[in-house]
């Protein structure tokens, strides 16, 4: 596997792309570069938030998933369908109708994501309860949340829940379970989430707080939307008002923002969507402004994960959906508090390691090289125009400075240098 593949979940198909620049404006890393006429990534900036996979108007932005291949390669599959899925089908779709047909499309055994997004939120009131400051204590659920703090906001790495999120507090349980029961190596046993996110693969193949993830690998939502339809449709009948899951709407509603929160009754929390709304609620926490918030809850993708780059349905639909299935499961927990608060006890639902600092890298590794470098990208800024235009291939002068500096550009392809 290539680095590219290892560390980062998008790729640029330079075929499909334009160079229309939209990818450039929308990244909030500014990681997006066009030149010549076609988008490249710069790899040390990326956090895989997916902002170029969503405005992309050419799909010329990749997400790297699993593939069939290195599924079929276990000799039992397990699908973990994050709570989103069952926003994507229609209001008349009910969860065991989804997971019976994700079921037929190839895998041994389908749990439903919700169920462990339930048991999560009692480990967190656990946290909130057991651990008074620092705060606001910030959701460790969004992947991408991390490495947006850890890139810039490096400094609150330390206000990162230390519990693992959903999938991988699922997939570390029914590994065991699956092995116990069935008599199977764990090795043979893969664990498959099918997501929204196209970072899941990042944390995935490179844990940031754990050894080795519990999973196995991840697939889009879009992958399997098409053959789960067909067999909704074949069996509609049987399939469309089956009987509730054994889930609540707690679990079905982190599909939505404000959905982990929801299910703290006791601590003052707040819930943000949309990449450039979480900059600016982290800006707040970075200041101290924030500091009788308890908790927080962070979601990159705009309405949370219902917006994510992978899904099919409309994100407004997709939420309509979704507040239906709560009001039809309600607020009554299925998940066993006592078993809960034993695995707490053993730091079962711990990170094996903290989030660590990630900040960009300095301009150079040697210091006073480094400080002459800074001086002349504020020189070459202050004679740009300051008009942010993205022509250069660069999305904004200030970046277009730095990449001079970096001998990745040239001061002439500032149009208005040229003039």
């Amino acid at each position: 596997m290539s680095e590219t593949k290892l560390l980062h979940s998008v790729r640029v198909n330079k075929d499909k792309c334009i160079g229309c620049g939209k990818c450039m404006r929308a990244c909030p890393t500014k990681a997006m570069r066009v030149r010549p006429q076609k988008a490249s990534i710069n790899y040390e900036r990326c956090i895989d938030c997916g902002e170029c996979l969503r405005v992309c108007p050419n799909d010329a932005i990749e997400p790297i998933t699993t593939s069939s291949a290195d599924i079929n390669k276990f000799k039992y599959k397990v699908a973990i369908p994050s709570p989103v899925i069952h926003s994507q089908f229609g209001p008349q779709i009910m969860p065991n109708g989804i997971l019976s047909a994700l079921k037929e499309i190839g895998f041994d055994y389908v749990y439903d994501e919700a169920l462990i997004c339930e048991m999560q939120n009692m480990v967190i009131e656990e946290y909130l309860d057991k651990n008074k400051s620092p705060r606001p204590i910030i959701s460790s659920t969004c992947p991408v949340v991390a490495r947006l703090i850890q890139r810039l906001f490096p400094s609150l790495c330390n206000l990162i829940l230390p519990i693992e999120p959903p999938f991988e507090i699922a997939a570390k349980i029914l590994k065991k379970e699956i092995s116990e029961k069935q008599n199977i190596p764990k090795e043979e046993i893969g664990i498959i989430e099918i997501t929204p996110c196209a970072a899941k693969m990042v944390s995935i193949s490179h844990p940031e707080t754990l050894e080795k993830s519990h999973l196995d690998g991840a697939i889009s939502i879009k992958d399997v939307y098409n053959k789960v339809m067909i067999i909704l449709k074949k069996e509609e009948q049987s399939l469309m008002l089956q009987g509730q899951s054994p889930i609540s709407g707690i679990g079905i509603g982190r599909a939505i923002a404000g959905g982990e929160i929801r299910g703290l009754k006791y601590h003052q929390s707040v819930s943000v969507s949309g990449v450039y709304d979480t900059i600016k609620i982290l800006e707040g926490v970075e200041s101290g402004k924030l500091h009788d918030i308890e908790y927080l809850e962070c979601l990159i993708c705009p309405d949370g994960c219902i917006g994510g780059p992978l899904t099919v349905e409309n994100r407004f639909i997709a939420k309509s959906n979704i507040l239906k299935l709560t009001r039809i499961y309600g607020n009554k927990k299925r998940v066993d508090s006592n078993r809960v608060k034993r695995l707490y006890k053993e730091d079962f639902f711990s990170f094996e390691s903290g989030v660590k600092p990630k900040p960009f890298k300095p301009l150079d590794k040697d210091r006073i090289l480094a400080i002459k470098k800074m001086n002349l990208k504020r020189e070459i800024f202050e004679k740009l125009p300051k008009r942010d235009c993205g022509i250069c291939g660069a999305p904004d002068c200030i970046t277009f400075a730095e990449d001079v500096v970096q001998g990745k550009a040239k001061l002439e392809d500032c149009i208005f240098m040229k003039k």
